[in-house]
């Protein structure tokens, strides 16, 4: 198809390798549309939800929910502080990763293991569960040869749930510090955990779920299927309760796959149709959170211009990603367009598919990221290590950005000589520094356990490329794992004690490095006085608040991590045009 948006990149022989058309112009732009339509309904039902409101499941739900508080002895009633909050919070995630850990290494004794699979070795399950109780979900093993069916549904898809809902939790906790007046507490964490998921996540994953399974997602308890292919061959078609993971796991930006595929196997994402509502799915809630943080303060405006700026770098990363995986390879110019990618989605889906993915702690992909170009998974890596803060993770996106936010005012109170203020709440040194050490942890983490590996014989040998693209590997993992996002460039055996073990620990302090100064800002916001709009007043919801908030999560990010990313994908990218290959 030619058309006036066309890229021809022809090969020497003048024929032409691969093009971007109207249609996937199109298919971009309806991608944005949804998105940006839906976000306002699903926004203002949260609101409601979380203000103890009522709302269109309140009627079908709301007997569930008191239910769940009588047998679990929690007063809804009784609100927290800051400190109660996180001890209630961690001590949840912990219980759930002690539980998920132990029944990896004893799942031969449990039920619904048709296929009889083996314990899974101490530091796999151990890597395994922490990534799922930290919304991380990256997976140093194959679904299908690894974990019954017990494991998968009662453990990781549980996880699921309610490791997005801390993050929601954790969201809506710091939403009311900024929004309270002079109070000390800042909600009550089971009450929280337990609305984002009986009304939102629950209600959400049934409707994705069912489409999944009519559009031919596999939601089973079948044995394996053992078939006669047309070769003659003998093939082992793997069955499961699929679908019901596969729409918590987009929905509540998890990404861990049923499938070793992941996302590129066409029992998890069988169609068009069922691959745009995945990648809708990524962002669809991250997104809405946004718009409900801007109610919840009273600013609708604060809002959309918090979601423009994620908007906009989205669509930055994006394009560039276009640009890169649209680009002839000069080593081989007929075969790079679709290296890695799924020939069922093609190039854009993969594209648009990984900047989602990576721009929300999400992790599902659909193509190989190890096999883009050196640019185009560099845009991967930037937008992890940028916080995951473009929409980002449900609830972890929203909380990482107003991190930024709070660095933002101070820089801008520094430029006018004025205490900062947000919302009307003076920004401290308290607030600044709690806000800095969330940015600081995974960054530590990502740079240190990369050093460490990029010298360890026993690291090295588990990468499946030398020079910069091996090194990119490494990073990509540690960036992913700190990150909470999960994905990985897929060249590198990370199913080893020093991967487990340190990708473990990395995604431990990526996740509750964040979310303990989050929750202490909360705090310590909750209890301040609202001080009125004055003449002096900084202003942060006009568009020159978002471009200083956009340079400021591009100087950060860059300053942070320009040196490593040169060492790996830029100068494998010049290395690539100069005819080297690793």
């Amino acid at each position: 198809m030619s058309s006036w948006v066309s890229f021809l990149y022809p090969n020497p022989t003048g024929e032409v390798l691969t093009m971007f058309t109207t249609k996937d112009l199109l298919e971009i732009l309806l991608y944005l549309s949804l998105l940006t339509v839906l976000t306002p309904p699903l926004g203002a039902y949260m609101v409601k939800v979380f203000s103890g409101k009522r709302h269109i499941l309140s009627g079908p739900f709301a007997g569930f929910e008191r239910w769940i508080y009588l047998l679990s002895g929690i007063d809804s009633a009784v609100e927290m502080d800051w400190k109660a909050y996180t001890f209630a919070m961690l001590a949840f995630n912990i219980a759930g990763f002690l539980f998920v850990w132990l029944i990896q290494m004893v799942q031969q004794y449990l039920p619904l293991n048709p296929q009889h699979l083996d314990p899974v070795s101490w530091h796999s399950a151990f890597n395994t569960a922490m990534s799922f109780m930290t919304n991380t979900n990256w997976q140093g093993y194959a679904g299908e040869t690894t974990l019954s069916y017990f494991v998968q549904m009662i453990g990781l898809t549980v996880q699921n749930f309610v490791s997005a809902a801390t993050g929601i939790a954790v969201a809506v906790a710091l939403i009311r510090g900024f929004s309270n007046k002079e109070k000390k507490t800042i909600g009550n964490f089971w009450t929280d955990l337990v609305r984002s998921t009986l009304y939102v996540l629950l209600p959400l994953s049934i409707i994705l779920g069912i489409v999944l399974v009519q559009q031919g997602v596999v939601q089973n308890f079948s044995p394996y299927k053992p078939v006669t292919t047309m070769e003659g061959a003998l093939q082992v078609l793997p069955m499961g309760p699929a679908a019901s993971q596969i729409a918590i796991k987009q929905l509540g930006t998890n990404g861990g796959g049923f499938f070793n595929m992941n996302s590129a196997h066409p029992y998890e994402n069988p169609t068009p149709f069922t691959n745009f509502l995945e990648m809708l799915s990524i962002l669809l809630i991250p997104s809405a959170l946004v718009y409900s943080f801007g109610i919840m303060v009273g600013s609708k405006r604060l809002g959309w211009i918090i979601w423009g700026s994620m908007a906009f770098l989205f669509v930055a990363g994006l394009a560039i990603s276009l640009y890169a995986e649209y680009q002839p390879n000069p080593i081989i110019p007929s075969a790079h367009a679709m290296e890695g990618k799924e020939t069922r989605f093609g190039v854009t889906n993969s594209v648009v598919w990984e900047v989602a993915t990576t721009d929300a702690s999400n992790g599902s992909v659909n193509a190989m990221h190890d096999s883009f170009s050196p640019l185009g998974g560099m845009v991967a890596m930037v937008n992890i290590m940028l916080g995951e803060i473009i929409f980002g993770g449900v609830g972890a996106g929203l909380y990482g950005i107003l991190l930024h936010v709070i660095i933002t005012v101070f820089i801008a109170g520094l430029m006018v000589g004025r205490t900062p203020e947000f919302l009307g709440k003076k920004i401290e040194a308290f607030e600044v520094k709690m806000a800095m050490l969330g940015v600081i942890a995974p960054n530590a983490c990502i740079l240190i356990f990369t050093a460490i590996a990029a010298i360890l014989p026993q690291a090295l040998s588990s990468l499946n490329n030398a020079g910069p693209h091996g090194f990119s590997e490494i990073l990509y993992a540690f960036t992913s794992a700190a990150g909470n996002n999960g994905s990985a460039f897929a060249g590198i055996n990370a199913n080893t004690v020093f991967y487990n073990v340190t990708i473990g620990i990395a995604m431990f302090f990526g996740r509750f490095g964040v979310i303990v100064p989050v929750l202490a800002i909360a705090g310590g916001v909750s209890v301040k006085k609202i001080i009125p709009v004055s003449a002096g007043t900084f202003r942060t919801d006009t568009l020159l608040f978002a471009a200083l908030l956009v340079g400021v999560i591009l100087i950060v990010g860059g300053l942070t991590f320009f040196p490593a990313l040169t060492l790996g994908p830029v100068v494998e990218h010049f290395l690539m045009n100069a005819g080297h290959t690793f």
